[in-house]
């Protein structure tokens, strides 16, 4: 092995150093598959993933995402984790292995804050219908209240006045349906159209949405909109808009809630693995037992089949469109998190003797309208399905966002490892919380769901994409190759022996073509497909032309910070930092 050093831009000559604090370690390797998989299995697998499936194919959907999660997902999960385990080191500290490309680094550790703003506003939602839930009628079946619209509350009112064979929409016979359903009942009309005009102030275009056999009542889009977001009020039904440029009012409860949530991820991570190393014991398994109550009660619900069957029916036709594909691999770093820099930080607390391989409607109107809708038809078990329910979404939040918060401060802490211990550490990790918390302001806004979109949409996408490339080409082109063939693959065979012919070719054939090749194809198509974000939600006076540029620049900026460094290092070491630093070496036993 060449002996060959460059050093870090950064770094100066090598000096008398302090003893640095003793790096942390999981307690058992039990806590750190835990903290893999809930960091993996996240909110966007809740909201993101079956809009996907649904949208593209059904069933069908399955064949190109496990085909991108074996060419594409498995490797650079395994080769985040082992970069992680092998030095012990964090997001920037692991690049001793190649200087200059620490600004991959400083990229994850960009991306990584970018998405923890509003990772938390999301779990800040979840802690708003749970706290909301614990009622005997959930809120967002309520049809009468003040968050309604004059139109449901004028369907609410009728609703509750008629008898119930009149309710039903859907009879058989066609003669009966026009007969018995009061929106075509001119008795019911007749009735009811002095009292909407007079109590309810209904005008005559209202009065006729209500007898609107096309127009539903929906309770729960209207708590979403008007009550937990107040994205739509009084100013705009009076032809208002909340945009970017007018976000309305800060709301109070959404940033208590926040703060609330900022809490539990501060307490939670404070002490640092040693005590989210434990937390992950409920909130990585509790998920799980969730959704197999939901599974088994779903399982018992008439029309059950019918519902799975209608989605997942597939459609073969789908796999000869390309956007099917790459929306398949896209889906695959949200789903595994790679290139995000979680894994390497999580494997970094591991001991050189675990074997890395014990590991191996879309959006939030899915996850806050569709399923409390749902909610709302289970009767009296409606609040305890309510509470698990969002239990469940904020333990798979939180689960990530410790790992997307310690890249941060683990980051930090390579820089500056005199802060690693005690009273500094924490707070070290307050800091950081604090300003993730108030960077979300413009979250909590009445116009906070399109800021969400815009971070959501482009703080990890096109530079996540990229940044990703940049990960596998250095460590498997450039560390593996410059001082000794093969490099990084000997520091596999150090910590977890030999590997098998059947893994050696599975894994090199990838790292070494396929994956690349696959990252290219996700960039291409991604650009291919660009819009900006007034185009994607086909309204340019909310996405005003700075927001675009804004997104350009949120997207982009991991690249950017990575291409400068890259440079800057290259120049002030005369090109010796493409060689691994002195210090890099093995993480003790």
């Amino acid at each position: 092995m060449s002996n060959k050093v460059g050093a870090d831009p950064e770094v100066p000559a090598k000096k008398p150093k302090e003893e640095e604090p003793e790096q942390e370690s999981w307690g058992r390797h039990l806590e750190f598959v835990l903290s893999c998989i809930g960091y993996c299995v996240g909110l966007g697998n809740v909201w993101r993933f079956p809009y996907l499936a649904y949208q593209n194919g059904g069933g069908v959907f399955f064949i190109p995402y496990f085909l991108m999660l074996f060419l594409c997902g498995i490797p650079l999960f395994y080769t985040e984790l082992a970069m992680g385990q092998f030095s012990g080191l964090g997001t920037l500290g692991v690049w001793k292995a190649v200087p200059c490309f620490k600004g991959i680094g400083y990229g994850m550790i960009l991306v990584s804050f970018m998405v923890i703003i509003y990772y938390n506003v999301v779990i800040a939602w979840s802690v708003h219908y749970l706290f909301s839930g614990f009622q005997k009628v959930l809120p967002w079946t309520k049809c009468d209240e003040w968050w309604n619209t004059p139109i449901t509350k004028g369907q609410c009112a009728i609703s509750k006045a008629v008898a119930e064979d009149q309710l039903d929409c859907r009879a058989d016979n066609v003669a009966e349906y026009d007969r018995l359903f009061w929106k075509f009942n001119a008795t019911v009309r007749a009735e009811w159209e002095p009292v909407l005009k007079n109590q309810y102030n209904l005008t005559n275009d209202q009065i006729a949405d209500v007898f609107n056999a096309q127009i539903k009542a929906e309770p729960s889009e209207e708590y979403w909109f008007r009550r937990v977001l107040q994205l739509n009020d009084e100013f705009t039904d009076n032809g208002g808009k909340y945009t970017m440029d007018e976000s309305g009012n800060v709301l109070g409860d959404l940033v208590g809630s926040n703060l609330f949530a900022w809490v539990l991820v501060f307490l939670c991570l404070f002490k640092g693995i040693a005590s989210s190393g434990k937390v992950v014991y409920f909130t990585a398994t509790f998920p799980y037992l969730v959704l197999l109550i939901l599974v088994i009660f779903g399982a018992t619900l008439e029309g059950a089949g019918d519902g799975i069957d209608f989605y997942l029916r597939p459609d073969v036709s789908k796999l000869s469109d390309a956007g099917v594909w790459s929306a398949a691999a896209t889906q695959i770093f949200f789903s595994l998190g790679v290139s995000f820099g979680g894994l390497m930080v999580m494997a970094s607390y591991n001991k050189n003797c675990v074997s890395v391989d014990a590991v191996v409607k879309s959006g939030p109107g899915l996850a806050f309208i569709a399923y409390p809708e749902a909610m709302g038809l289970l009767g009296g078990v409606g609040p305890f399905i309510s509470f698990l329910f969002f239990v469940m979404l904020i333990t798979l939040g939180l689960d990530s966002q410790f790992a997307m918060v310690d890249i941060g401060v683990a980051g930090f802490f390579d820089e500056f490892p005199q802060f690693k211990k005690g009273w500094k550490k924490t707070i070290t990790v307050g800091i950081y919380c604090l300003i993730g918390f108030l960077l979300g302001f413009p979250l909590m806004t009445q116009a906070g769901l399109h800021w969400f979109n815009l971070i959501n949409d482009y703080s990890a996408y096109h530079g996540l994409l990229i940044l990703a490339l940049f990960f596998t080409i250095t460590v498997h082109f450039v560390y593996g190759f410059v001082t000794e063939k093969f490099r990084f693959l000997s520091n596999i065979k150090e910590m977890n022996g030999e590997m098998n012919i059947i893994a050696k070719g599975y894994f090199y054939a990838n790292w070494y073509g396929l994956t690349p090749a696959m990252i290219i194809f996700i960039v291409g198509m991604a650009f291919a497909g660009y819009k900006t974000i007034g185009e994607a939600y086909g309204d340019e006076d909310v996405y005003p032309s700075w927001t675009n540029n804004l997104a350009m620049v949120m997207s982009m900026s991991p690249v950017i910070v990575t291409v400068v460094y890259l440079v800057y290092s290259l120049i002030i070491t005369k090109g010796k930092s493409i060689y691994p630093a002195e210090d890099f070496k093995p993480k003790a036993h």
